[in-house]
């Protein structure tokens, strides 16, 4: 099984980092912008931070960030 992770660290680390750049990019986002197309800061944080793994922010561009 330790094989088989060392293998998949070249794939696994890329994706690692891409995610919380994503991660880091939409909390600023939400932190320094004041409307929302649907909801408020509070729940975009939340579903931002739970679901982490590329879902929540990539939901948050779709469907919470305001046109400006």
């Amino acid at each position: 099984m330790l094989e088989n992770l060392q293998e998949m660290l070249p794939f696994l680390i890329p994706l690692v980092v891409v995610q919380f750049i994503l991660l880091g990019y939409t909390l600023y986002h939400i932190l320094t912008h004041k409307k929302y197309r649907r909801g408020n800061r509070t729940l975009w944080l939340a579903v931002s931070i739970i679901l982490m793994n590329f879902v929540g922010p990539i939901l948050y561009f779709l469907l919470g960030k305001e046109e400006e």
